[in-house]
């Protein structure tokens, strides 16, 4: 097992710098005074391309390396387009994950979701569900992607002595999130449609509102990605979450409380729900010292705060 010191002038590639999760890393290492950060802007470097990943990492030579790309979306994205989700999924991190070993990083942080573990598993779930049942179907695509990433982590590591290991996060939001109402997770979407319907218009809300959600801010996850740069990890993986829930019922009344939304609020029943409950047991990862620090309702108001500030510039996401 590698035990390379990772001080503040170790070349670390943050790969997705861009996205909600790549930025929330990059200010935290930029706050934190690592000065030898290396990023690449999808227009300049394709992961789904392996010939231009190996170019890449033969050019740089990252020593740590934080997998944060990937293509993400709610339950509608995830159903409409699985094929994108599966395909572009496997490709970059399968192309990054072996660069990574080819040209001798030391460390690679790669970076799942809770969605890998089976639809119909213990509460709060714990490391040891994985492949224990079968994914919940509106998300399967992506879940196996993230498992597959996972394996080859672990693989790496048992075969090689690699320290190659996986954090999966549950639900995210926070800055620089996705509000596009088609290809969004639950939490931005009700802050965009209760902003759209201020003060007193109604809103149209998916399914029946009993699922139980648990949400992690994205600088918490931050926080337990540089928590890792110094922490060897004894596992191959680890759950990142509060180890709290609430239903997405509770999280709308949140949500429309903090932008004073008044109107009325319909539930749409003949949509889908989801996974019923998805609550991480996060004692593994509490063992090694961290634990997440910012409320829901902190987090909350800091996103919708952000939306606020910067919802001009919001884009749309297409899918191809």
């Amino acid at each position: 097992m590698s035990t390379a010191s990772i001080d503040t002038h170790t070349p670390i590639y943050v790969a997705g710098h861009r996205g909600m999760v790549g930025s929330a890393i990059l200010r935290t290492l930029n706050r934190d005074g690592y000065t030898n950060l290396i990023t690449r802007t999808s227009d300049e470097l394709d992961l789904r391309d392996q010939q231009q990943v190996n170019t890449f990492f033969s050019q740089t030579r990252p020593e740590v390396v934080i997998l944060a790309a990937a293509r993400v979306g709610g339950i509608l994205a995830n159903n409409e387009y699985p094929y994108q989700f599966i395909r572009d999924n496997l490709t970059l991190q399968n192309n990054v994950i072996h660069a990574a070993h080819q040209y001798g990083t030391e460390r690679l942080i790669f970076l799942g979701s809770s969605c890998i573990y089976p639809r119909e598993v213990r509460q709060p779930i714990r490391e040891d569900s994985l492949l224990t049942g079968p994914l919940e179907a509106t998300n399967e695509w992506y879940a196996v992607a993230k498992i597959a990433g996972l394996k080859m982590c672990q693989a790496l590591r048992r075969q090689y002595g690699r320290c190659y290991f996986s954090l999966m996060p549950t639900n995210l939001y926070g800055p620089n999130d996705n509000f596009d109402l088609k290809t969004s997770h639950v939490l931005p979407a009700l802050i965009r449609k209760f902003h759209e319907a201020l003060p007193d218009k109604e809103v149209n809300l998916w399914g029946t509102g009993s699922p139980l959600r648990e949400f992690l801010h994205v600088d918490d996850l931050a926080g337990a990605v540089v928590h890792f740069l110094h922490h060897q990890p004894g596992h191959d993986f680890y759950n990142i979450g509060t180890g709290k829930d609430l239903s997405i019922y509770e999280l709308s009344e949140l949500i429309r409380e903090i932008t004073g939304h008044t109107g009325k609020v319909n539930w749409d029943t003949s949509k889908p729900d989801g996974t019923p409950r998805k609550l991480l047991d996060i004692t593994r990862v509490k063992e090694t010292g961290w634990s997440p620090s910012i409320s829901l309702r902190q987090g909350i108001e800091d996103t919708y705060n952000w939306f606020k500030s910067n919802k001009s510039h919001l884009k749309e996401v297409h899918i191809e």
